[in-house]
């Protein structure tokens, strides 16, 4: 409606001043060749502007009649370039698609179409990588690498390259050549990362880990925890060689993640070998307070080298609560006061986790109190058999691997913090056990024609 009056009020206006302007008085006198002209003014006025409308017009013509081979080449040029775009478009969809013969046409017909488009040709060579013709992707990839613009895409590409060949020094070379060029490229940074550590070069990946940003909490969290796992196997590794170094590794990891049990045990067993028995005896205190973790209890007990079966026992009711809050308690209760022979403890300990949920170690704790005990047979071989059966205890796992101890990198992944305290599956298998040392295996039935040897009965002093 606005338009319509505006459109209105204009020609109103245009028309008024047409008017005025024929109506002007006066005459306006032309001399040409003999030939004199005396019109009048508004005439003149509106001859004017219709004879420089028609040269406008004239010049219009002749500009677009001169200017048409390059309009149609500049037509053809976009045309040509919408083609391309459509090429390079198809070409990612059928390289998402699991096509890589049609994504590696498409982007051929795009390259011929966009000349100088880079990221054609590094969808050819991503197709030709797909297709295993490893030369073709090879050439594209080093033709990339000259453009600064393209050359981190281009090593990320030989990186897989090499990944797929299974040429695990060339991949690294070409991460390391991407962190030098972009170090916040993720993937290269992860790949020096991982190299280090399955080297065990642990200097130098902490200090990566140190250098990393951290821009929320999550991250932080991460690398706060990278580091601590990082320290403790550095801890782990100078244990026995140099104490004291690995000492201060521990107290590190253990300033970063405070409940991290692994560096508490390798820190409490420095503390011990050095006779610092109360530091050693409040460290382990506390960690079992955080975590209930076995292994802190069973060390605690342990703490005071050259102590009796009961003094363990002592000072192990001072650590767990009476009655058990929880079957690790309850456990390592019972497992200190049979090393004592102390029958009745151990089955009081136990007695309210032998219900249907009884895990393997509670079963097998259990057969050892019946044949202590009472020197039965049956009922050690019944609670052997449900053992067998039972649930299992939770355990150091990584990737379906079981292992007495924790370890920095998984087994099978190579990857740092790949273990957890945790119920295996089923399936899980056992982590070869380290030089010198037995591993232990899942209960067995005894022979029916074997009787188990009965243990002492007397309590050792």
């Amino acid at each position: 409606m606005i338009r319509l009056a505006s459109w209105i009020v204009g020609s109103l206006v245009v028309a008024a001043v047409a008017a005025w302007v024929i109506a002007l008085p006066g005459t306006l006198t032309l001399e040409v060749a003999g030939y004199r002209m005396q019109p009048r003014l508004g005439t003149a006025v509106v001859l004017l502007l219709l004879f420089a409308a028609l040269i406008i017009l004239v010049w219009a013509v002749l500009r677009r009649i001169i200017g048409a081979p390059r309009a149609l080449a500049r037509r053809r040029l976009a045309r040509r370039r919408e083609q391309g775009v459509q090429a390079l478009s198809d070409a990612v969809i059928a390289l998402q698609s699991g096509d890589p013969a049609r994504a590696r046409l498409m982007a051929r017909e795009a390259q011929a179409r966009l000349s100088d488009d880079t990221a054609a040709r590094l969808l050819e060579a991503r197709a030709d990588l797909a297709l295993g013709d490893m030369p073709a992707a090879r050439e594209h990839y080093r033709a990339l690498i000259a453009s600064e613009k393209t050359a981190i895409a281009a090593l990320t590409g030989l990186y897989d390259q090499a990944r797929a060949q299974r040429r695990p020094d060339a991949a690294l070379t070409f991460a390391r050549k991407a962190l030098t060029l972009s170090p916040d490229a993720t993937w290269a940074s992860e790949a020096v990362f991982d190299d280090l550590v399955q080297h065990g070069q642990w200097a130098e990946a902490v200090a990566m880990v140190n250098a990393e940003a951290a821009p929320n909490r999550e991250e932080k969290a991460r690398k706060r925890r990278r580091q601590a796992i990082i320290e403790t196997a550095r801890a782990r590794e100078a244990e026995v060689s140099h104490p004291n170094a690995a000492l201060d590794h521990a107290l590190t990891a253990l300033k970063l993640l405070p409940d991290f049990v692994p560096a508490a045990l390798i820190a409490s067993r420095i503390y011990i070998n050095r006779g610092e028995t109360r530091r050693a005896m409040s460290l382990l205190r506390r960690i079992w307070r955080a975590t209930g973790h076995p292994d802190a209890a069973a060390l605690y007990a342990h703490a005071q080298p050259g102590a009796s079966a009961v003094d363990r026992l002592k000072r192990m009711r001072d650590l767990v609560d009476t009655p058990p809050q929880h079957r690790s308690a309850a456990m390592a209760l019972a497992r200190t006061a049979i090393d004592a022979y102390d029958w009745p403890a151990a089955r009081a300990a136990l007695e309210p986790f032998t219900g249907a949920e009884a895990t393997q170690g509670v079963a097998s704790l259990m057969a050892e109190i019946e044949e202590g005990q009472n020197g039965d047979q049956g009922k050690a071989r019944e609670w052997l058999a449900r053992a067998v059966r039972a649930p299992r205890d939770p355990a150091w796992t990584a990737d379906g691997i079981v292992s007495d101890e924790w370890e920095p990198l998984s087994p099978v992944t190579k990857k740092l913090d790949g273990f957890e305290w945790k119920v295996p599956v089923a399936n899980a298998a056992r982590a070869p056990s380290l030089p010198g040392r037995p591993s232990e295996e899942a209960p067995q039935l005894p022979a029916a024609d074997n009787v188990l040897p009965l243990a002492p009965a007397d309590n050792p002093q």
